[in-house]
């Protein structure tokens, strides 16, 4: 069994999930989990912040239940509502990072996400990703070279099609895969104790 964590980089929730999914990998190090991105605003759903008009409130309920919080930079970023989040482009972001260190993409992802939802930095701009390789110890020349390049965008497709064939409708999505099957262990949001205590009923069963 291995956990499978279908997550936007754009979705509030997914940042809000974060921690919870980090505790989770701190307690159960035996557990391979794969990360892959969902594509939450990509063709249609690529349009200016503004067009949102329930972010902030959305965040302030994000805020209230999962402890995050919100940076100054980001909300510069979003203040004039013309920003524009590209699932397309931060699941190449994604991508770049997963092959940079595989087995650190759960902490990378949540530094893409900090990135964004503290410092409002874009995950469309190759220097977030300089930066965020050069804070994390990885070789930022290659992790922008992985990003600009057509390869992460294939990536990224396979991501957006592996989160649909896994039934994947919202984010975050936690799930438990075996070899003929995905239980369903978190949608949105969940605290530590009710994830480990399906995990536990999945082993057990």
């Amino acid at each position: 069994m291995k956990l499978v964590y279908a997550f936007d980089a754009y979705c509030g929730w997914s940042y809000g999930f974060a921690p919870t999914l980090t505790e989770l990998v701190r307690r159960r190090p035996d557990l391979e989990v794969e990360v892959i991105s969902g594509g939450l605003f990509t063709g249609p759903r690529r349009v200016p912040i503004r067009e949102f008009g329930y972010v902030q409130g959305a965040n302030a309920k994000i805020s209230e239940l999962t402890g995050v919080s919100f940076g100054p930079g980001y909300e510069r970023t979003i203040a004039d509502g013309s920003f524009v989040m590209d699932s397309e482009a931060a699941a190449r972001g994604v991508a770049a990072l997963r092959q940079a260190a595989p087995n650190r993409i759960v902490e990378l992802a949540a530094a893409m996400q900090r990135a964004f939802y503290v410092d409002g930095q874009s995950l469309s701009d190759p220097a977030t990703y300089r930066a965020i390789a050069e804070e994390e110890g990885l070789y930022p020349d290659a992790v922008v070279a992985m990003f600009t390049a057509q390869v992460s965008a294939l990536a990224a497709q396979d991501d957006f099609a592996r989160a649909a064939g896994l039934g994947v409708r919202s984010y975050p999505t936690l799930l438990a895969v075996t070899d003929d099957r995905a239980m369903v262990l978190a949608i949105g949001q969940a605290d530590i104790e009710e994830i480990e205590g399906r995990l536990d009923a999945l082993v057990a069963s």
